[in-house]
């Protein structure tokens, strides 16, 4: 069975900046796995590469544009 690590961190939202505080497990090599937002207004972004937050309040296509500024177009794959 595989060890995972787990651990509370600040993140803020992708849109505007907004902190929450969220839960993230890695898996043994420290390669992110999973997250779960743990303060009230907040959800997790899907993106396999590393945990992001937004508001709930920021509608799907905001947040889309706000991880293509910051980290590109995502593959297919991801």
């Amino acid at each position: 069975m595989t060890e995972k690590q787990v651990s509370t961190e600040p993140h803020g939202c992708i849109v505007c900046g907004k902190l929450y505080q969220m839960l993230v497990v890695r898996d043994a090599q420290g390669k992110f796995a999973d997250a779960k937002i743990m303060s009230a207004g907040g959800r997790v972004v899907n993106y396999a590469k590393r945990p992001l937050a937004a508001c709930e309040s920021h509608s799907d296509e905001a947040v889309e544009a706000a991880v293509q500024r910051a980290y590109g177009e995502l593959d297919k794959e991801e």
